[in-house]
Order: C-alpha cells, then sequence, then structure tokens
C-alpha cells in the first residue's frame, strides 16, 4: 500500500469519541452517587444495574410495577435555551408518577441518553437532573446508557428515556375497581405544562405567534423559555403519603390526552366522573397557548394538563385527612369533582368537566 494512502477507517472518523463517552461517566459519577437507596448494590460502570431485592421480603405478596417514558420535544428547548439540567427531573417525574398511580412504590430507575455527539458536561448535567429528580421521588439511580448517534441527530441534539421499578402489596393496589359513587376528585396542582402538549405548544408560540425564548411575558412574570423549560412536578412521595395518612381508592397521572382521559382511565363501567372547571384557573401559559393559537378549549383540555397534574380518588369522609396532607407537603390542592352513578348524559365509564373556570 502506498505510504500516501489516506489512513484506515476508524470509531472516532465516522463520529464515535469512546474517550469523551469515558470522561462523561467520570464525570456524571458523583451525582448518581446521590440518588441511591440502600438497596442499591455495586457503583457506575457496570453492566447492569443491581438491587437488593431482599428488601421485598417484607411484604406478603409483592408485585412489581414498570413503567418508561420519555419528555417529548420538550428536549428542543432545552437545547434551543442551552439548559440541561433540568430535562431529567422532568424524565424522573413522568415515569415515578406513573408507577405510583396504582400504589407503587418506586424503587429504582435507569436511564437511556441519545446524543448527536458526546459533550461530557452536557451528559452529565442531563444526569445531574435525573439524579436530584430520583432523590425526589425517593428511588435509586441504578444504572444507564448514553449512546452517541452521529448522522441520525445533529451535534447538539439528544434525547432522553427512562424505565423505572416499583413494588406495591397485592392487595393494596389502587385502581378503578376500588372506585365508587360518591368518592371525591381531588386535583393536584402542577408546576406547569409538564412534559406534555410541547409540539402543540412550540408550533403556536414559535410558528405561529413568532415569539423567540428570550421574550418577557408579564402574564408569566419571566421569559418564555424560563415558563416552558419549568420542570414537571414530582408526586410520588406526595402520593405514598397520602395512602399512609387516609383511605385512597385510585391517582390518575394527567399527561398525553389531558384531564379527562386520564381520570376516565380509573373509572369503572356503570359509575362516571366529572370535574367542575370553576374550582380551579388554570395557570397563565394555558390561557397564553389557547389564545395565541386560537386552540379550541376541548383541544387544550385533551393535550394540556390545565394546572393539574394528578388527580386522587378518595371517598368523602377522606377529604379533609388528604387535603390536610397535601397541604403540610406543599401540593396546592382542592376538590374538584366527584364520581356518581353513570346515566343520561353521565357516560358510562369515562369522566367529562363541566362549568367555566373560575376568573
Amino acid at each position: 500500500m502506498s505510504e500516501n494512502a489516506p489512513p484506515g477507517a476508524s470509531y472516532a472518523a465516522a463520529g464515535v469519541d469512546i474517550e469523551a463517552g469515558d470522561t462523561a461517566v467520570e464525570l456524571m459519577k458523583k451525582w448518581v452517587a446521590k440518588a441511591q437507596r440502600p438497596e442499591s448494590v455495586g457503583a457506575l460502570g457496570g453492566f447492569a444495574g443491581l438491587f437488593d431485592a431482599s428488601a421485598l421480603l417484607r411484604y406478603r405478596r409483592p408485585l412489581l410495577a414498570s413503567a418508561t417514558d420519555g419528555v417529548g420535544t420538550k428536549v428542543v428547548i432545552a437545547q434551543r435555551m442551552d439548559v440541561h439540567d433540568t430535562i431529567g427531573h422532568d424524565l424522573v417525574a413522568m415515569v415515578v408518577d406513573d408507577l405510583v398511580v396504582c400504589g407503587a412504590e418506586p424503587l429504582f430507575m435507569t436511564d437511556y441518553i441519545c446524543v448527536g455527539k458526546v459533550r461530557p458536561e452536557r451528559v452529565a448535567s442531563i444526569v445531574k437532573g435525573i439524579a436530584e429528580g430520583c432523590v425526589l421521588a425517593g428511588c435509586a439511580l441504578v444504572g444507564g446508557e448514553t449512546a452517541e448517534h452521529p448522522g441520525l441527530l445533529g451535534p447538539d441534539e439528544y434525547d432522553v428515556a427512562g424505565a423505572g421499578t416499583g413494588v406495591v402489596e397485592a392487595d393494596r393496589v389502587l385502581g378503578a375497581e376500588r372506585v365508587r359513587a360518591g368518592d371525591a376528585v381531588i386535583a393536584m396542582a402542577s408546576s406547569g405544562l409538564h412534559s406534555n402538549g410541547y409540539s402543540l405548544v412550540r408550533h403556536v408560540f414559535f410558528d405561529l405567534a413568532g415569539l423567540t425564548l428570550d421574550r418577557h411575558v408579564p402574564e408569566f412574570g419571566r421569559t418564555l423559555g424560563e415558563e416552558l423549560i419549568e420542570p414537571t412536578r414530582i408526586y410520588s412521595l406526595d402520593c405514598l403519603a397520602l395512602i399512609e395518612a387516609t383511605e385512597v381508592h385510585a391517582f390518575a397521572h394527567v399527561t398525553g390526552g389531558g384531564l379527562a382521559a386520564n381520570l376516565a382511565r380509573v373509572v369503572p363501567d356503570g359509575l362516571h366522573a366529572t370535574v367542575e372547571r370553576a374550582t380551579w384557573t388554570p395557570p397563565p401559559v394555558f390561557g397564553a397557548v389557547g389564545a395565541a393559537g386560537r386552540v379550541a378549549r376541548e383541544e387544550l383540555e385533551r393535550t394540556l394538563n390545565m394546572g393539574v397534574g394528578m388527580f386522587a380518588v378518595v371517598p368523602p369522609d377522606a377529604v379533609p385527612a388528604a387535603l390536610a396532607t397535601l397541604a403540610d407537603r406543599g401540593v396546592p390542592a382542592w376538590v374538584a369533582g366527584e364520581v356518581t352513578e353513570a346515566g343520561p348524559g353521565r357516560p358510562d365509564g369515562q369522566a367529562a368537566l363541566t362549568g367555566d373556570h373560575a376568573a
């Protein structure tokens, strides 16, 4: 072969930097170390995360619950703002708040971060957010994967996903089978848009209204970017505290599909749930999306959370204790509706919003 021949192909020349990946792992280790539980076994860097399952021996019949999710196109906001230490918080919320709906205590999570180019500090910042979210959720971060996909993603693009495992006693599983006519529907306030509906939100604010992320919006009291990147509220420990404090029949995590559709998932045949809009005023961002995009109310309510991130369905005599527990934990909450027998105008196994929002 000629000494002037081009060098042979390499992984680095193809766009994958193994050394940068190793650096990212070293930078994230301190954050992962903060997101542990007593049952966590081993250190970051193994092929699999380990969790001591002997902790389950205290259960009579432990059921493992699992959930997986991402954060949708909210990652675009983080990338454009060059703020990467909150998107992991969103990821944890989307996973653990699905787990706790059945009454499960989140035990551990793993994450998957796919990047166009490994920038060690950025990856570590993402993991920092995931670790901090796990601390707030009471679960361990036992491992994950960072993958570099040049050609598939741009150098500054990435996506995140996660999976979580929880445990619940078999005879304490919450859900539609526990819900009864007369139950109260308690709403827990969201921290904002959370991590759903961002394709609509971005289309409205950027494409239709022509706004920029650094635009100060008086109704928000901050810039548009700061509003859109607000981390998702994590409810898992609040919900577990509620279960310990009083009787709970069901939870409904308000994500894609909006208020009525998610609440309907825990309404059994023969019953109907009603949520009264007059019991709360949605935060300004929801009205801003509607006004800027001329979005119909029905479309807003089936796409966005409208200021409610979680519902709890409880018997009427449990309402005072439930509201007191949530207030003590700093979670704004209120009675938003009730469960009734199905009948004329109240479709079987469904939920509906009625009236108009408070001024």
